[in-house]
């Protein structure tokens, strides 16, 4: 009996030791999370590449794939972002900024979609005429410099959205690393928090003619007028916010998670005073709250449904 005892004595040891080592054990490549197998195809996807230009922002997109296309191909890349009357002052500070905190080359590019008239018009294919400018200027740098390949920050979970500008991007044969590698928004933030870069949870930004509405022509004065009403509500805390112009009406969008914030009396005449001060006559605030692209709902269902339909193409 007592023999019998310690075996079984011996045996749940072993057992139990066995369990302790599987539950030790390193995780497997076979168990990788998704998001480390796409940076995986996204390196693979980067280091086929010579000489790659990247289309560089500053948002978190592509100031990612600016930092890993560093990373694989060091010298061999070169980040561009363009300058225009479109981009934030700030917003260009904050990208040249993180290039030089990583040692990315950058390169600053004028591009002059100010004097395209199909894009000054405003219509639903502003993105398209703006991003158009910005790759054609692009490829004659790509030229100069001998680089290969001209890449952008598209995810897939852009494909869904009204976006023009890549239409612009598929006929100038610009590479989309990220979306090849299937990574989607919430993917490349994670990457990117995981490599400490800063950006990781930088609100989105789009250009300030976004905030124009459509048929309103694209000028500087409009442009200075959403930038300033914007610093200005940054500095009150509303950090993700949108002035829309609708000539001496501005409508503010704020973030649904600080609406409240926005809604006290006293926070509301500062607004108020922040946003007549960039030189509106009017203020209105949008009870709906910040969304991406809302200027689209006055657009004609067929623009939106075929320009989605070309990208699911």
């Amino acid at each position: 009996m007592l023999l019998l005892f310690l075996l079984s004595f011996a045996l749940s040891e072993v057992e139990w030791e066995g369990t302790c080592c599987l539950l030790a054990e390193p995780q497997s490549p076979m168990n990788k999370p998704p998001q480390d197998e796409a940076r995986t195809r996204l390196r693979t996807i980067l280091a086929q590449h010579a000489r790659l230009m990247v289309a560089y922002s500053g948002g978190v997109d592509s100031a990612y794939l600016a930092w890993e296309a560093h990373e694989v191909l060091g010298a061999n890349m070169l980040a561009v972002i363009a300058d225009s009357p479109s981009l934030p002052r700030k917003e260009l500070a904050a990208a040249i900024a993180f290039a030089e905190s990583h040692a990315i080359p950058l390169h600053i590019l004028q591009t002059h979609e100010m004097e395209r008239a199909d894009y000054v018009r405003n219509d639903g294919q502003r993105c398209f005429h703006c991003k158009d400018e910005l790759f054609d200027a692009m490829e004659a740098l790509r030229v100069e410099l001998n680089f290969a390949t001209i890449a952008y920050g598209r995810n897939t979970d852009d494909s869904g959205d009204f976006r023009p500008g890549q239409k612009a991007a598929e006929l100038h044969h610009a590479a989309a690393p990220l979306a090849e590698a299937g990574l989607g928004k919430q993917a490349i933030r994670a990457l990117a928090q995981a490599a400490n870069l800063s950006v990781w949870d930088k609100p989105a930004s789009a250009c300030l003619s976004s905030r124009l509405e459509y048929g309103r022509p694209v000028s500087r004065e409009a442009l200075l007028q959403v930038e300033q009403a914007e610093d200005a509500l940054h500095e009150l805390g509303f950090l993700s916010v949108r002035v829309r112009h609708h000539g001496e009406l501005a409508r503010v969008e704020l973030d649904r998670n600080t609406l409240a914030q926005g809604l006290t009396l006293a926070m509301l005449d500062r607004i108020t005073t922040a946003v007549k001060a960039a030189g509106f006559t009017y203020v209105t605030l949008d009870t709906q709250g910040y969304r991406s692209g809302s200027m689209n709902a006055v657009l004609p269902v067929e623009m939106l449904m075929g320009a989605r339909s070309s990208h699911a193409s």
